[in-house]
């Protein structure tokens, strides 16, 4: 799934390429991608279509556009955009010739004859229109936009380590009075926003942490450090276009990132450590994968440090 620097990759296609432009025409060709918006299609096309796209907006993974206010007034309405396990949208050019990709679920025509096309192959991402509602510390919502609202499905998501309105200390003492293991907690969205996965597990290895050291045994600086090298990674990340490991996670021009090749430890199970050399291991770890070097991240005996 894509985690903060693809999102991001494609908020900033995004922000270049469609912002200024009014939605003349809206095609779903499958329902089930618009299934949060209530009243279904009908109202999702009736809802979008000539509204003007202002600003592309992302609070950790989340994304969306927030549309021209109705009556000159403040923002009340975005389409927020899920991409789920494959989603991708995809900028096609008036220039381009339209591309009907068999998982094309929804495609917005812009006034420019420009495309904005929903393509996702697993179907577990979504399109929707929601309300907005604004943010309880009156700062922005996210990257992209200064106004300080978020939608409303959004609203329990935390801020992101790259948001300069993050409440840095706050994290760290919410991280250490939780009671489970660090990974966990990192994934977890109402905590800080973001981390996924393949981030949780290359922060933990650059702050020599195991995934399972609970986090009630960690000290002020080890969370400190397990924080700041999940927002070095995903900096780094962000230079690269993000981490693709498939066609599938691509920006909105279609180009792949190139941030897997510089990945210490995620995905590299066997491999050697680039710090010590000790072969990588991989976990069963919450129906998914956590990659460790069982040296430089020492396991806890029986769940205690």
């Amino acid at each position: 799934m894509p985690e903060l620097p693809e999102v991001e990759t494609v908020r900033d296609g995004l922000a270049r390429h469609v912002l200024g432009r009014t939605v003349t025409d809206v095609q779903v060709l499958r329902d089930y991608s618009v299934r949060r918006t209530p009243g279904g299609p009908d109202r999702f096309v009736a809802d979008l279509t000539g509204r003007r796209l202002d600003a592309a907006v992302r609070r950790g993974k989340y994304l969306w556009l927030l549309l021209d206010p109705v009556a000159g007034g403040e923002p009340d309405v975005a389409l927020t955009a899920h991409l789920g396990m494959s989603g991708q949208l995809l900028v096609r050019t008036a220039q381009e010739t339209p591309v009907l990709s068999p998982h094309l679920r929804v495609r917005l025509s812009l006034d420019d004859g420009a495309h904005l096309d929903f393509v996702d192959q697993r179907t577990f991402g979504h399109l929707a229109m929601a309300d907005l509602v604004l943010t309880p510390d009156g700062q922005p919502g996210g990257q992209g936009s200064p106004a300080p609202m978020v939608p409303g499905p959004s609203a329990h998501i935390a801020r992101d380590l790259l948001d300069p309105a993050l409440d840095a200390d706050a994290v760290v003492a919410a991280v250490r009075r939780r009671r489970t293991g660090v990974k966990r907690a990192l994934l977890d969205q109402t905590l800080v926003s973001g981390v996924g996965n393949i981030y949780a597990d290359e922060a933990l290895w650059r702050a020599r942490l195991h995934y399972a050291r609970p986090t009630d045994t960690l000290r002020r600086a080890e969370v400190e450090r397990v924080l700041a090298g999940a927002a070095e990674v995903m900096e780094e990340a962000l230079v690269a276009g993000g981490t693709s490991f498939d066609a599938l996670y691509v920006n909105v021009n279609g180009a792949s990132g190139y941030f897997d090749r510089s990945l210490a430890v995620y995905g590299q199970a066997g491999r050697p450590c680039p710090r010590c050399g000790t072969a990588v291991r991989r976990d069963d770890f919450m129906n998914r994968s956590a990659f460790t070097c069982p040296v430089c991240q020492r396991r806890p005996r029986n769940g205690r440090w």
